[in-house]
């Protein structure tokens, strides 16, 4: 079906010089139609005018009408009207991005408003608006490892992703190159673009985990993955929250004053990325913008749709227009045709 007109378009569109012949045929049939009467004088009006004209008589016009009508679809038709797309090469940007973030226990200081956790949060969240084109993922670790959400379009539910992701749900500690590993591997597993990218936050040194950050870059080296490496904390000792014995939660200066820099510098060198050391919740989100500048990439996207005849449609309305007029000439029309 014909959603909207401004869907049409013609294969044939040279058919419409046709249509210059309405108003010649117009002419000849008027022509014609006068030469069907007798001219013949009589003295007066009167009688004429007194008689009253059949119903019928007004509306033979309409057969004129319905000829025309059938004859301007039919070419509509022949024009051959069709919908849908040609093939063309649409630009746009859009690439593989996988979030590792650190959610151990360290990451509830209180250096960045309200804490680091909801402050990585909350600038990750904005680098997904900003990249509305990209699948990205989440991958959080803490003493191990877990991958929140797989690369996705369904940039809602990786938001709502982030928003649950806590500490709890890891053992504590700083599994970096578990959590490097795990973003890599998600990775490898889309193939439609070439371009990926990592970003690894973290505000510690490695404590936990399998895997050295180091064999985890080298990994994505070979895959042809950049990673950003992103350094979380201030300066001095800020409370983290503790849970006690008894359960309850308490606040303790953080004994990690700093994370492992060196080992984040290497990762970002070995794979060609960059690394930022950030210390306030603003230059966080500076350094998030800095990244979706760095990472635009273009991307060159075949689309073919062949389009669909749509010519039916007016060849049967012509069609059924002039069957109208046909019956109604020989039926109602009759004895004034």
């Amino acid at each position: 079906m014909i959603e909207s007109l401004q869907d049409i378009r013609f294969a044939d569109p040279w058919f419409f010089l046709a249509l210059l012949a309405i108003p010649i045929y117009i002419w000849y049939a008027a022509k014609q139609h006068r030469r069907k009467y007798v001219e013949f004088r009589i003295p007066s009006l009167a009688a004429v005018k007194a008689s009253k004209k059949p119903a019928r008589v007004k509306w033979i016009a309409s057969l004129l009408v319905l000829r025309i009508l059938s004859f301007i679809l039919i070419v509509i038709a022949l024009a051959r009207p069709q919908t849908g797309f040609s093939n063309k090469k649409i630009t746009s940007e859009g690439i593989d991005i996988m979030l590792a973030i650190d959610i151990s226990s360290s990451m509830y200081a209180i250096d960045f408003r309200p804490n680091r956790m909801a402050a990585a949060k909350e600038a990750a969240k904005e680098f997904i608006d900003a990249r509305p084109t990209d699948r990205i993922g989440l991958v959080v670790f803490a003493g191990e490892a877990f991958t929140q959400c797989p690369a996705t379009l369904d940039h809602d539910l990786l938001k709502k992703q982030i928003d649950e992701a806590d500490n709890w749900q890891l053992e504590d500690g700083t599994a970096l190159g578990d959590g490097l590993f795990m973003a890599v591997s998600r990775l490898s597993d889309t193939t439609h673009i070439s371009t990926k990218v990592i970003i690894l936050l973290s505000d510690g040194v490695r404590t936990a985990g399998k895997f050295s950050p180091i064999d985890a870059a080298n990994a994505a080296k070979q895959l042809s993955m950049r990673v950003y490496t992103i350094g979380v904390g201030s300066e001095t000792n800020r409370p983290i929250p503790v849970v006690d014995k008894n359960g309850r939660a308490i606040y303790e200066l953080d004994p990690r004053i700093s994370f492992d820099e060196p080992t984040l510098v290497e990762v970002s060198k070995i794979t060609g990325g960059q690394y930022f050391r950030v210390t306030t919740k603003e230059k966080l989100s500076d350094v998030y913008r800095e990244i979706d500048q760095i990472e635009k990439q273009k991307m060159q996207v075949d689309i073919t749709k062949r389009y669909d005849e749509q010519f039916h449609y007016f060849a049967l309305a012509g069609i059924l227009f002039l069957l109208m007029e046909l019956i109604l000439a020989n039926t109602l029309f009759r004895t004034l045709t």
